[in-house]
């Protein structure tokens, strides 16, 4: 997978089309992220380059509560394959 902005907007197009909101902060984060699970907010540490922001993302889509049938065509395709390389990690 390549790490390029596309890549990432599609990345970040899962989480929201099952209602979480990603948010871009700047503070102490011990591993780049935090998960607001009540009020479904992905907070992400906003000085990683794109590579870093990716790959938490793929990080956390195990952690989230994704309904798959929620999901657009677009973005199954893209979630199967964000599973599949985090199976081979």
């Amino acid at each position: 997978m390549k790490y390029t902005q596309n890549i990432l907007d599609k990345i970040e197009k899962i989480a929201e089309e099952v209602g979480y909101v990603i948010r871009y902060e700047r503070g102490n984060f011990q591993s780049g992220y935090c998960i607001l699970q009540a009020k479904k907010v992905i907070v992400l540490n906003k000085f990683f380059q794109t590579e870093g922001k990716i790959n938490t993302l793929i990080e956390l889509m195990p952690q989230l509560h994704i309904n798959f049938d929620k999901l657009t065509l677009e973005s199954q395709k893209m979630y199967d394959e964000v599973m599949a390389a985090e199976a081979t990690k």
